[in-house]
């Protein structure tokens, strides 16, 4: 039977015995204990799919574990062959994976999405730039203006629109990263200004959060939206040369903790 991988914690983590994990009924969960580290488990199902309910049931695994400590999650469909793998992958990485364990201890990540508030970030650009307003009024006066004037005002719009969303990215980076331990971006990805993820000490969340309020004060054409706290997915590791080999053992998806 093969074993599916939610996270690696301390040996001491301790785990309820009613959670239970992906499948259909879903799998019950358990901890294999390997010298100081422990991998939180469960069978894996024979197939595997990225349904909305496995992929929640990871997550809620991931949570509760978090509740006893720092546990450093990976990556949803990960699969090793079997039980002795894992603790094999335990033991021959031991000192690597106790080190990111105390690194993490007691932070959490919190995601923020931002996008424009479209009729507010408009009338800011309109504002803000003499040329756009000068035609905008030109075009006006002329009912409208000429075909040529209204796709030269559109160019001029979508150009100054994609450079406010370049600044308001770094904006957000600038005044909330002195609030984090760590600042990973995510790719540009459409529909979003910026995607960030920001490695926060729990006992400076509240600091965090009313940072981020007083951002969406301060800046109303922004729409930030915050998710956390999260298993610190985004900073589990910087030393991506160690993937190969934990991808080896844990089959489907790499070894996110090292990835």
């Amino acid at each position: 039977m093969s074993t599916y991988v939610y996270g690696i914690t301390h040996a001491s983590h301790s785990l309820s015995k009613d959670v239970h994990g992906v499948g259909d009924p879903p799998e019950p969960v358990r901890v294999l204990r390997q010298g100081q580290l422990a991998a939180i488990v469960s069978d894996a199902p024979e197939e595997l799919r990225p349904k909305r309910r496995d992929l929640l049931a990871h997550q809620r695994v991931l949570d509760a574990a978090g509740e006893d400590g720092v546990v450093l999650p990976i990556r949803f469909a990960s699969v090793s062959p079997d039980d002795e793998t894992v603790t094999t992958v335990l033991a021959e990485r031991a000192d690597h994976l106790l080190e990111r364990l105390r690194v993490l201890e007691g932070k959490a990540e919190y995601n923020l999405k931002a996008n424009h508030n479209e009729e507010a970030v408009l009338r800011l650009v309109v504002a803000d730039n003499d040329e756009i307003r000068s035609l905008a009024e030109a075009n006006r006066q002329a009912g409208g203006g000429s075909q040529e004037d209204k796709v030269r005002l559109g160019e001029m719009i979508a150009a100054a629109l994609q450079t406010r969303e370049a600044a308001d990215a770094e904006l957000l980076q600038r005044e909330l990263g002195p609030a984090a331990e760590a600042v990973s971006a995510a790719p540009p990805s459409t529909g979003w200004l910026a995607n960030l993820s920001f490695l926060i000490d729990r006992a400076s969340a509240a600091q965090f959060l009313d940072a981020v309020d007083q951002l969406r004060r301060q800046q109303p054409h922004l729409e930030l939206r915050v998710n956390g706290p999260l298993p610190p997915y985004s900073f589990v590791d910087d030393a991506s040369e160690h993937a190969e080999s934990a991808g080896e053992a844990f089959g489907t998806a790499a070894d996110q903790t090292i990835a």
